[in-house]
């Protein structure tokens, strides 16, 4: 059997530790075990960032950025391996995971620029002979610990950004699609990052509760649910660490009785199945404006999603493929049950979908649930599952205040063809990102990904110029030149610079 090891430099000699199974979702057969670490081997990962991350940070900007070039290219020339391998151990489809490594690499491209983001500020004459300027140095070591939905995309979007600004960076992944993690860290040594700059280590929540408590580690990125972003950055601030920690969603997409439903149908069928709907930024709630438009909008939904195609990931027809395993089946589909004892009327149901012969994959048919209200549970929690729920609104203001009044804070859509409602919507809604006629409103990497409320924890949001100032500290320096007289006033006073 396959096994997959820690990357970090001079080997782990972890096989004969614990493991944890990774499955093929396509067959529900074990295909590897990866090695799960322990506080100790953390520790020898940290001690060898510590010896390559000041020469790394002391490389001037224009060769980092040129390590990221490389990378860029190899990760490119690579892409069809790292897509089959995505799909082999997360079941998205290769399409899908294409699409993963892509939107990762383009916060890499940002990363790339690295030059110009890192430049400081200077005032010239601040006070008598007095200049000011400020510089951008690396935190240090960074740790990123990321979800299984995103095992490409995610990573990237930490590391690409943290190794770039000179830090040395220890990644944990989900350990049940670790592959993929570990061919980056291999890709980025190719490409002439230094050994130690980028390692992996796996493992559970030992791993994480050892890399929250190292104290060489100076900053760590999240992604996952809430429950555990929230134990993740109150721990890790209360270590003194910088945290930013992003958690689940319940993304809304509000249809307005003047939005294209043609349009509209095809985007919700994108937003809300894609890749199982394991997206944090996906649709599964839809709030038609109206009983008019909710009637209209469900007689052009139940034909397109009766024309999916749930199939295996590696089948180029295929909408989606299965969801990453058998206990996250089960729990999707008691949502489902939940959300019908609750009330909620199930129009399409995907419980107990099977696919001949991959009758033990963890395949779950699409599902369209209509009626659901706020005072349901499968309405208050996500559910992580290709399953849309309708929560019908009679005007404006009423879909206004469903996202807003949400736990979550994540993203949202309006569909509308009437420009001051949109922009009405999108000053007011209570959400981190927001679309105006775009179902998945994640934004370009040059600009910044984070949700509101407990779709977030921590003050700075990831990728973009936010994701430069996680990763560095200011240093301000204050100079003075004398021109040799000896006359310094009063020493005893604040010095101002009037």
């Amino acid at each position: 059997m396959r096994e997959i090891d820690h990357f970090i430099v001079g080997g782990s000699g972890a096989h004969a530790g614990r493991v944890s199974n990774v499955f093929d979702p396509n067959t529900g057969a074990v295909q590897a075990q990866v090695a799960l670490g322990d506080a100790a081997l953390l520790d020898r990962a940290v001690q060898n960032a510590l010896a390559v991350q000041p020469e790394w940070a002391a490389t001037n900007p224009q060769r980092r950025a040129r390590v990221m070039f490389e990378f860029k290219r190899l990760v490119e020339a690579n892409m069809q391996e790292l897509a089959e391998l995505l799909a082999s151990e997360h079941g998205k489809v290769i399409a899908d995971a294409k699409g993963d490594i892509q939107r990762g690499l383009d916060v890499v491209e940002f990363a790339c620029g690295i030059p110009h983001a890192m430049k400081g500020e200077y005032t010239l004459g601040a006070g008598p002979g007095i200049d000011v300027y400020s510089m951008r140095q690396p935190v240090g070591i960074g740790a990123g610990i990321t979800p299984f939905n995103f095992p490409a995309m995610i990573p990237m979007w930490m590391f690409g950004v943290a190794i770039a600004c000179g830090n040395a960076f220890i990644l944990k992944p989900s350990e049940r699609d670790p592959s993929v993690p570990v061919r980056l860290a291999e890709l980025m040594q190719e490409a002439g990052a230094p050994a130690g700059v980028l390692q992996v280590v796996h493992g559970d929540k030992e791993m994480v509760d050892a890399i929250l408590d190292h104290p060489s580690i100076g900053a760590i990125s999240f992604v996952g649910s809430s429950d555990i972003a929230n134990y993740v950055y109150q721990r890790g601030a209360a270590n003194g660490k910088r945290v930013q920690a992003m958690g689940g969603a319940k993304n809304h997409g509000i249809v307005m009785p003047d939005a294209d439903l043609d349009r509209v149908v095809a985007d919700l069928s994108g937003a809300a199945f894609g890749s199982a709907g394991e997206r944090c930024m996906a649709l599964p709630v839809v709030v038609p404006v109206g009983e008019g438009t909710a009637e209209r909008l469900i007689e052009k939904l139940l034909p397109e999603i009766a024309s999916l195609r749930v199939g295996v990931s590696s089948d180029p027809q295929s909408h989606y493929g299965p969801v990453v395993t058998a206990e996250h089946k089960a729990r999707i589909e008691a949502w489902i049950g939940k959300c019908a004892d609750e009330g909620g009327k199930i129009l399409v149901d995907g419980r107990g979908f099977t696919l001949q012969r991959h009758e033990n994959g963890f395949f779950v048919g699409p599902t369209l649930i209509d009626h659901v209200t706020p005072a349901m549970s499968s309405y208050h929690n996500e559910i992580f599952g290709p399953v849309l729920q309708i929560v019908r609104a009679a005007d404006f203001e009423a879909a206004l205040e469903l996202p807003t009044k949400h736990q979550y804070g994540n993203g949202v859509a309006i569909f509308t063809r009437n420009g001051h409602a949109a922009r009405e919507f999108a000053a007011r809604v209570g959400v981190g990102m927001v679309g105006i006629n775009v179902p998945i409103p994640v934004p370009v990497a040059y600009h910044t990904f984070g949700g509101w409320k407990r779709s977030g924890f921590g003050d700075t949001n990831q990728h973009g110029m936010e994701g430069v100032k996680f990763w560095t500290k200011v240093k301000t320096v204050t100079a003075r030149w004398p021109d040799g007289s000896i006359d310094g006033g009063n020493a005893f006073v604040i010095p101002t610079m009037g």
